[in-house]
């Protein structure tokens, strides 16, 4: 089923339309997926607010954006947080699977924490799912 999973959400979705109303400023921030890295001691944070591609960048350009700086960086811890996501494609957390098995580095023991909390849906239990099965996450919560 997992494998099934990741050939499906290869390719990227075509966009979805707009919201037919704006969102305020609070709602953005909520809505923007975002990362830092902790140079010193080369852990990058991710936080993952939507798993869907409703305007503005894609999750498939957002994570190949955060594994291109995660790589330049070094890093050997990710922590994501995927307490936001309370919806959409369970395909589109694809990218994030498939980014984290290719670095063995992510896939260690240590390597990778994931965060979840009691308003994570679908695509986040779908994430964390496959991540149990083909990586080694800590779970935090």
């Amino acid at each position: 089923m997992g494998l099934i999973l990741l050939a499906l959400g290869c390719a990227e979705p075509t966009a979805t339309s707009p919201r037919p109303t704006a969102p305020t400023i609070v709602e953005q921030q909520r809505q923007i997926n975002s990362y830092s890295i902790n140079a010193a001691d080369r852990t990058v944070y991710v936080r993952l607010a939507q798993a869907r591609s409703e305007g503005g960048e894609s999750i498939h350009a957002f994570m190949r954006r955060m594994f291109e700086s995660a790589d330049s960086a070094g890093a050997r811890r990710l922590v994501i947080d995927l307490r936001s996501v309370s919806g959409g494609d369970a395909r589109l957390v694809v990218p994030l699977i498939k980014g984290i098995v290719t670095r063995d580095r992510f896939v260690r023991s240590g390597g990778l924490y994931l965060v979840i909390g009691p308003r994570s849906f679908s695509p986040t239990q779908n994430a964390a799912t496959l991540l149990q099965q083909y990586a080694n996450p800590i779970f935090v919560r």
